[in-house]
């Protein structure tokens, strides 16, 4: 499954559910969501522990447009559109987190 997030950590708690809940898949944190994907924030730790088995991946143009896309967590891929929709074809079902 592919659990794609656009709030902030700071914002609420759907990457916490997601972290809790999945035990493989992916992540693509999109729109505020991005902040999750930067070095130093308060999910870091958590984002990181869960690499061993969700791959996480953050888009590259809300990167850009909140001037983080420097400071992104290592094993995060950033994605582009593109990426986005081949995210979405890979994985037979994806879940939006508000």
């Amino acid at each position: 499954m592919l659990h794609i997030i656009n709030k902030s950590p700071l914002d609420r708690p759907s990457l916490d559910t997601v972290l809790q809940t999945a035990a493989s898949g992916a992540i693509l944190l999109i729109e505020d969501g991005v902040y999750a994907a930067t070095c130093g924030n308060a999910v870091e730790a958590r984002l990181k522990n869960a690499m061993g088995t969700l791959k996480v991946y953050a888009l590259g143009p809300d990167l850009d447009a909140r001037g983080v896309a420097d400071r992104v967590t290592e094993g995060v891929t950033v994605v582009g559109y593109d990426g986005f929709v081949d995210l979405v074809a890979e994985h037979k079902t994806s879940q939006s987190w508000l």
